[in-house]
């Protein structure tokens, strides 16, 4: 347990640095003038001049080297601050904590989804494959998978927003709000999560201990529970560690699709305004939830292995 906590904790350094690396890069890197940016920012593209973009330029030292820049937000960084941002000048980990609470609704509501909808429908598909419903979730995990996620929220604001009018299409100041946004990242997401599920379950009820419970004369659903449930959980909850991979991607597209006031949202402005300090600690923060959630997933790997009951 020692070294798996020291080997997570390595990871997590090593993600500071590399995070803070390239995204420093990435975004001096992007095209246009990184002072007008920062003013467009701060004032709107209607008012800001020249005269704007060289006080702003004065102001934050922007012509300071790079290098110089980068070793100060990593000096910054081990006394745990990420800095300010150039835009609004308020502290980085208060704009990460406004939004970082609306993310952390949106994902839990999509892998809570994801979890009711895919593996359910993937167990019992495995216990009848080849059947109707095996082949039909096929195709349609086929299709969602093929799918870019904003394709699959445009489709759901078209039919449920626009065409049957039954739940609001952006925003974030009601509960509806929260449906769309949170139904698009727990299709892709059960899209596979389904067939993983099928194929665990068709390989337990295949195995010699599940079959062996079947002839102590068990019925089919107290076989599942003794037997299958616990071998069957191991690999969903596997799985659960590539979910977090592509929820992260998913929520940059997602929010900014829905104006859902969440992390990947804030990403996305700070990106368009050359907000350094935002990029890198947003960057920052999303990378070591990753390696949180992976932890947490080694955890209840470990927890609901069968083996360890032996």
């Amino acid at each position: 347990m020692i070294k798996a906590i020291f080997n997570r904790l390595l990871q997590a350094v090593l993600v500071a640095l590399l995070v803070g690396l390239l995204t420093f890069v990435m975004a001096r890197s992007l095209p246009g003038d990184l002072a007008y940016r920062i003013a467009a920012g701060r004032y709107g593209y209607d008012l800001v001049g020249s005269a704007a973009a060289a006080k702003v330029s004065a102001e934050l030292d922007l012509g300071q080297s790079a290098l110089a820049a980068l070793g100060r937000w990593f000096m910054d960084l081990v006394r745990l601050d990420l800095g300010t941002s150039l835009v609004t000048g308020a502290p980085v980990i208060d704009e990460i904590s406004h939004h970082l609470g609306h993310t952390i609704k949106l994902s839990a509501a999509a892998i809570l989804l994801s979890l009711l909808i895919g593996p359910p429908l993937g167990i019992f598909a495995g216990l009848r494959p080849g059947g109707v419903l095996d082949r039909g979730l096929l195709l349609v995990s086929t299709a969602l998978r093929a799918l870019p996620q904003f394709v699959v929220g445009l489709i759901l604001i078209i039919v449920f927003g626009l065409m049957l009018q039954l739940l609001p299409t952006a925003g974030h100041d009601r509960g509806g709000h929260l449906i769309l946004p949170a139904l698009t990242l727990a299709l892709g997401l059960a899209a596979v999560s389904n067939r993983v599920a099928r194929d665990a379950m068709l390989s337990v009820s295949r195995s010699p201990y599940y079959t062996f419970g079947r002839t102590k004369g068990l019925s089919g659903w107290q076989v599942f529970l003794r037997h299958g449930l616990r071998n069957v959980a191991v690999p969903i909850v596997t799985y659960l560690g590539i979910q977090f991979v592509y929820l992260v991607e998913g929520v940059v597209v997602v929010e900014t699709l829905f104006a859902w006031p969440g992390i990947g949202h804030a990403l996305v402005h700070a990106i368009f305004g050359r907000d350094v300090p935002v990029i890198q600690g947003t960057a920052l923060v999303m990378g070591l939830m990753f390696v949180a959630l992976n932890a947490l997933v080694d955890a209840l790997c470990h927890l609901t292995d069968p083996r360890r009951a032996a």
